[in-house]
């Protein structure tokens, strides 16, 4: 695909998938004109994807690692069960901050538990089982998150990884970015583990789906 048609496939898709309640569009265009960086924001196709995702493996509890705005663990929280809910973590304050408010003023505010602080530290207080994790933080950190969760996946349990593509940057990682190194070193470390089955999606900047054999 070339450059100037995947912006266009980008549109397309976008214009086929039921589009986002009026809050998360709300909320996208906050993270635009308030935050920094707003390209970490999931956006509507892949908020589309996780919110299917979550409802497919019928998950219960659902970690987030790096919540940014909120947009996505709003769209997840869409597509839990009644009494399912989701712990999602932020290391940024400001971050939090911004993503707490608009949680509370959400329809799915009381399934949603914020948590400040190194992700690390977090997810060693938790005993799981997880039924979905999903991996959108610092990029060197992805190997240390990978291994953190897969042992306290469901047997049913999907971890889901976001930038795996990283705008195509992966493809060639020598002389490139500290992150852009570690993603495609977490990409081919992942594809030889033989622990787990997964696949890399060319949606957005890349998400990788990853079940335990």
């Amino acid at each position: 695909m070339t450059g100037v048609a995947e912006p266009l496939a980008e549109r397309y898709a976008a214009a086929h998938s039921t589009p986002p309640p009026v809050e998360l569009v709300a909320l996208q265009e906050d993270t635009i004109a308030q935050l920094a960086s707003p390209q970490m924001l999931s956006g509507p196709v892949e908020g589309r994807l996780l919110e299917l995702l979550v409802h497919a493996v019928r998950a219960r509890l659902v970690l987030e690692l790096g919540t940014f705005s909120g947009f996505s663990a709003l769209s997840m929280a869409a597509g839990l069960p009644p009494g399912g809910r989701i712990v999602t973590c932020e290391v940024s304050p400001d971050h939090a901050d911004f993503a707490r408010r608009r949680i509370r003023a959400s329809p799915h505010a009381d399934r949603i538990e914020l948590r400040v602080g190194p992700a690390l530290e977090t997810i060693s207080t938790l005993s799981g089982p997880f039924d979905l994790v999903f991996i959108d933080a610092d990029k060197t950190g992805y190997p240390d998150y990978y291994e953190a969760v897969l042992p306290k996946l469901s047997d049913h349990g999907l971890i889901v990884v976001d930038n795996t593509l990283w705008s195509g940057r992966v493809i060639e990682p020598a002389g490139e970015s500290e992150d852009t190194r570690a993603l495609a070193g977490f990409n081919d470390a992942l594809v030889a583990d033989d622990r787990v089955v997964c696949v890399m999606l060319t949606v957005r900047d890349g998400v990788t789906l990853i079940r335990r054999r």
